[in-house]
């Protein structure tokens, strides 16, 4: 109970909004910030040196604060953004940044302040009732005694607790029962009319005429904090220890690892395909499946060890008092072996299996804050981990430094993927769809290339796992779609192209997950004065499987208004029937490796006929993919194969290139029909 309980309240300034300063390089990267940035900006997040101020902002935000960055053109710059808290909340964050000049007027950097913009102002309730009548009708117990220790007065609240003032007469010290004009506040247990020990937190005030005591009952409260003291440190699925306390028992342990020398080991732990569970037999069943391995992970490791959970399908174990570094891995690979295998959750039967990375240390990690220094161990961990599902999943991996470097390289290219969009670097390329048939270009697969300032051209092989990873995939996703719609209509207006003509363009689960991409996609359309059947959305049956139910019902909404579905690389995967009749889709791209054989080895052909001719069967048209010899053109003419696409067609060109010549004049003499 506060000294001030029964004090007149009174209105309190406000207090100053929280600055954090931070410096970047002269390209607007962070260089340092201190504490108050950190939370004000990141959350508490570690500093991610090399990457914007505002890099905990969504996909889209980052990229309007490029945009407003590259417009300020080396000037003063006032960004505001909404920031991502751990705890789910959002606070709008305000990035004032000021340039630093050499003395030849040159910028070489920038000093930042960020701010919330939307600090709130504390406010304070009126004083609505008298001091008589809060004292009677509060559930506090009051009582006041003479200087013999006699009872004066007691409230009602007192009454329930007849040996409330012979237990606080005896607990507090011996001073206050024999000074006068002095004070004590103090914790006293009794037991209570419910037969339960009750816990009060008792002021007492001794004066010459006596003693008054208020004490309140606080055992509800004392049992909640301590129930949200755990909920705040532990998962609440596992029960086991979250990141919070994880962090907080890996920083005692390399402090302490620091004077003995003792080696510290974490191991970062992923279930694999766990999203597949979760899709196959329901998140219910996927939540039991956590525990359960929750449960094998604790009886599998040490009694010393610290198993937690800090994300969705991501576990962690502190093992400490290891002899060397093939010992933590012999412990890391009895852990994975020990969650391998088949289990039965309610009459379900669920294979299981991990991905582990190991990251150990001595204490000779340079970071001098001990936070950081256990933040980073699991980093490297994390790392590791990445590796080993590379490297196929269901293994254990030993970071090394050739990871770290590895780790940045991806973390450098991530920071330089968020500015590509707003710099211009991304640009797109056209490969021309082709009717055998007709003997007429009908389309184009619009393919996305990254003009790299320093590596040059990049292929999305490169770089889109790295933008489904940050979330960037979504703008960049929009932006394609905007510029193929673009090119088409300027062809369509020149007169390269026919009215029938269809754009071929891929899309992410994360785009298709996003619940404004119908919209987007249509206003796309009818921005460029296009109908939805010029438009072709290819996907892979991947995206079926992750939330069949969601993509199911966006792509079929698309098709309900005319756009076209193509399901891109069949034949790789997991060629599902069930995906063919429950999606219906206008394209089915045969893979290029069926094609790549055809017109050397017959033995292919019934495979590559089967799925034309089931294709057709379903009302699907077939584009047969990496069509490069004209033994393979002559060969899928004669199995029936709809539409052709590879170099023997036509290379990817830029979009001013596109409808003029191609590869096939090359060796035939003439340029490809395109309308």
């Amino acid at each position: 109970m506060s000294e001030g309980s029964l004090s007149r309240p009174g209105s309190s300034p406000s207090p100053p909004p929280e600055l954090g300063l931070f410096d970047t390089d002269a390209s607007g990267r962070l260089v340092s910030g201190d504490e108050n940035f950190r939370r004000v900006a990141l959350g508490g997040a570690a500093l991610p040196v090399g990457r914007a101020p505002w890099a905990n902002a969504r996909p889209d935000d980052r990229v309007a604060a490029e945009h407003v960055w590259r417009q300020a053109n080396g000037g003063p710059t006032d960004i505001t953004v909404p920031i991502g808290h751990p705890d789910g909340s959002e606070h709008r964050t305000r990035f004032i940044l000021t340039p630093r000049l050499a003395d030849d007027g040159s910028v070489v950097g920038f000093t930042g302040v960020a701010l919330r913009a939307d600090e709130a102002v504390p406010t304070v309730s009126p004083w609505n009732e008298s001091i008589s009548e809060l004292i009677d009708d509060t559930n506090d117990a009051v009582i006041v005694a003479d200087h013999d220790g006699s009872v004066t007065y007691a409230n009602p609240a007192a009454s329930s607790y007849p040996q409330l003032l012979t237990v606080v007469r005896d607990q507090m010290p011996r001073h206050v029962m024999t000074g006068t004009n002095v004070s004590w506040r103090g914790e006293v247990g009794l037991r209570g009319p419910d037969d339960d020990i009750h816990t009060f937190e008792v002021q007492v005030r001794r004066t010459t005429k006596g003693l008054a005591l208020i004490a309140r009952d606080v055992t509800a409260a004392t049992k909640l904090q301590a129930a949200l003291a755990h909920q705040a440190t532990h998962d609440g699925l596992t029960s086991l220890p979250n990141r919070t306390l994880f962090v907080r028992k890996l920083s005692e342990a390399i402090e302490r690892t620091r004077i003995t020398r003792e080696l510290v080991a974490v191991f970062f732990l992923d279930i694999d395909k766990l999203k597949d569970v979760n899709d196959s037999v329901g998140h219910e069943n996927g939540d039991l499946l956590i525990a359960n391995i929750g449960k094998r992970l604790v009886a599998a490791t040490r009694p010393g060890d610290i198993v937690g959970r800090i994300g969705g399908d991501e576990f962690v174990i502190l093992c400490e008092g290891l002899v060397d570094e093939e010992a933590a891995l012999d412990l890391a690979e009895r852990v994975r072996q020990a969650i391998t295998g088949r289990v039965l959750l309610q009459g379900v039967e669920i294979a299981t299996g991990a991905s582990l990375g190991v990251a150990v240390t001595r204490g000779e990690n340079g970071e001098p804050v001990l936070t950081d220094a256990a933040v980073a161990l699991m980093r490297n961990a994390d790392t590791a981990m990445y590796h080993a599902k590379l490297r196929g999943r269901a293994r254990c991996e030993l970071y090394s430094d050739t990871m770290r470097e590895t780790a940045r390289e991806r973390s450098s290219l991530s920071a330089a993927l968020e500015r590509a969009l707003a710099n211009g670097e991304l640009r797109l390329v056209y490969q021309p769809v082709y009717s055998p048939y007709s003997e007429r270009v009908v389309g184009a697969e619009a393919l996305l290339r990254w003009h790299h300032p320093t590596l040059g051209i990049l292929t999305p092989s490169v770089f889109v796992d790295l933008a489904e990873e940050s979330g960037i995939i979504a703008p960049i996703g929009e932006w394609v779609t905007n510029r193929a719609c673009a090119d088409l209509r300027i062809w369509l207006d020149d007169g390269r192209v026919d009215r029938q003509f269809v754009m071929h363009v891929n899309v992410s689960p994360r785009q298709v997950a996003d619940p404004h991409f119908v919209e987007r996609t249509l206003a796309s359309v009818k921005d460029h004065d296009l109908q939805s059947q010029h438009l072709a959305l290819e996907f892979d049956e991947r995206m079926l499987l992750r939330d069949p139910s969601n993509a199911l019902r966006t792509l079929q909404s698309l098709r309900r208004f005319g756009v076209r579905l193509s399901i891109d690389d069949f034949g790789t995967g997991y060629s599902s029937l069930s995906h063919l009749r429950s999606c219906p889709a206008d394209f089915l791209k045969l893979d290029g490796s069926f094609v790549r054989s055809l017109g050397d080895e017959d033995r292919d052909d019934p495979i590559v006929r089967s799925i034309i001719q089931l294709a057709h069967s379903l009302e699907m048209a077939v584009i047969a993919e990496w069509v490069t010899t004209d033994a393979q053109v002559a060969r899928l003419r004669a199995l029936g194969c709809d539409l052709l696409q590879g170099y023997r067609i036509g290379r990817p060109v830029a979009a001013a290139d596109f409808g003029h010549t191609g590869p096939m004049s090359q060796s035939s003499g003439e340029g490809l029909p395109f309308s």
